[in-house]
């Protein structure tokens, strides 16, 4: 079964930073092209950003506008998401998804973003 352990999120001050990490097991991870998504309260899934199989390219949402990296370690068949100059409208559950369709999260996934001041 395909699962991803996502950690790193918290509560930042807007402005703030934060670097998020998914790990993934069930699967090849180093065979796949890996999304983050997020979903705000009320609102369906949000495609944020994704990368290739050896990460030599990466695609952003229209939103990011430059503040977030991502990038993969295939050793450690994990994914990361530097954010920086977080803003409210980035409030969310952050979760990772094989390819680039933004499905829901499974129950207990994803890492929750909070950017309040």
């Amino acid at each position: 079964e395909v699962q991803f352990a996502e950690s790193g999120g918290g509560m930042v001050q807007p402005g703030g930073s934060l670097r998020l990490s998914c790990t993934g097991s069930g699967f090849t991870f180093s065979q796949y092209y890996i999304s983050w998504v997020r979903q705000a309260p009320g609102k369906g899934p949000e495609w944020v950003s994704g990368i290739n199989i050896g990460g030599s390219l990466s695609e952003y949402a229209d939103f990011v506008q430059g503040r977030f990296t991502i990038s993969r370690d295939n050793t450690k068949d994990t994914l990361y998401l530097q954010m920086r100059t977080l803003s409210p409208e980035d409030t969310a559950l952050y979760y990772c998804a094989i390819g680039e369709v933004p499905t829901p999260p499974k129950p207990g996934q994803g890492t929750q973003v909070t950017v309040s001041s």
